[in-house]
């Protein structure tokens, strides 16, 4: 039995990983600001990323670390978005090298890609591609390039992945807003006519990259998501038709969008985040070759899948979620900011 670190264990992602670990008869330690630790883990330590010494001693006896500690989008973290992805990634990273763990497998972003361009997909691994347009990006960006640094010297065993968009049951955040707007008949919104490739990846499927890389120590850069995929018109427009409640999707034009929601966000009367409104019209799916020739794993879940999944979590969840504070950005509810004026012309 191996003992993992998952920082970030309170989140999403890493309360997700924490389980499955435990699951298989894995110890796990879960580490994390927030004092909400997932059930039933095998040790808990609140610790900041930033503060090597606490980071130090949640390191001692640890096999295996699933680094998933970030400040999301949603977050709006300014400076801090440096601070604790950028700056947080080297301190667990060195503590991790120090200790001697067998593998550190780091949780990165599709942000690190930026706006991406119809010829670049589907997006492979050429680091030419990389081109973060916001600040969260080039955090994740920077984060990146610490690990790949430890990853080139090739004195340690490291693993990056590159999620798309994640989805499944409990996922909240911006997809609250939209399964909300659904159930209730209303009419959701895209930037743009909505004809663009768009993959999601399903939070299980993240999950068993991570702990088949750190297990089996495969390093290397992987980019993950779904094999089933259309456009994004499509795929949500498919479920609103399952669904059953009479939504369309409604597309606004880029050139009026992308300067409302800009203003909005600067403002801070909008939940999203540049990284939603510069990217969301544009096609954006990974090439899976690299982590089909080197790695077990194969997507579980269509686009539509993981969607209808999520759906019905949360109709089934509803009321709880109504009355539950929120903790994590992507486990919580969101508050919709001016975007509810928009839901009741829906």
């Amino acid at each position: 039995m191996a003992l993992h670190l998952v920082t970030g264990g309170c989140g999403y992602l890493g309360s997700f990983i924490s389980r499955r670990l435990l699951e298989m008869g894995e110890s796990v330690r879960a580490l994390d600001v927030l004092d909400d630790a997932p059930e039933a883990v095998t040790d808990f330590a609140r610790v900041d990323v930033r503060d090597r010494a606490a980071v130090d001693e949640a390191m001692k006896g640890v096999d295996f670390v699933h680094h998933n500690a970030a400040l999301v989008p949603l977050r709006k973290a300014g400076h801090q978005f440096w601070e604790v992805n950028v700056e947080g990634t080297r301190t667990v990273l060195q503590a991790a090298k120090a200790a001697g763990v067998a593998h550190f497998t780091h949780m990165s972003s599709s942000a690190i890609f930026g706006n991406v361009k119809e010829a670049d997909c589907p997006i492979g691994d050429d680091p030419s591609h990389l081109h973060p347009v916001e600040i969260y990006g080039r955090s994740k960006f920077a984060a990146e390039q610490a690990v790949k640094e430890e990853l080139e010297k090739g004195k340690m065993s490291c693993s990056i992945i590159r999620p798309r968009t994640i989805l499944g049951t409990e996922r909240l955040g911006i997809f609250q807003i939209l399964f909300e707007w659904i159930s209730e008949g209303r009419n959701p919104y895209i930037i743009g006519n909505g004809e663009n490739l768009f993959q999601f990846a399903h939070v299980n499927d993240i999950v068993e990259v991570s702990i088949e890389t750190a297990m089996r120590q495969v390093s290397g850069l992987f980019n993950i998501g779904t094999d089933r995929y259309d456009t994004l018109r499509n795929t949500l427009q498919a479920l609103c038709d399952e669904a059953g409640t009479g939504s369309k999707v409604r597309g606004i034009p880029v050139s009026l969008a992308i300067p409302s929601l800009w203003l909005l966000d600067k403002s801070r009367l909008s939940p999203l985040g540049p990284w939603h409104y510069m990217t969301y019209h544009k096609p954006y799916y990974f090439d899976l070759t690299t982590p089909f020739a080197k790695l077990q794993w194969r997507p579980r879940m269509s686009n539509h899948e993981m969607l209808m999944a999520s759906y019905g979590w949360y109709l089934e969840n509803r009321e709880r979620l109504e009355k539950q504070k929120a903790r994590s950005a992507h486990r919580g509810t969101l508050k919709h900011g001016i975007i509810k004026l928009l839901k009741h012309f829906s």
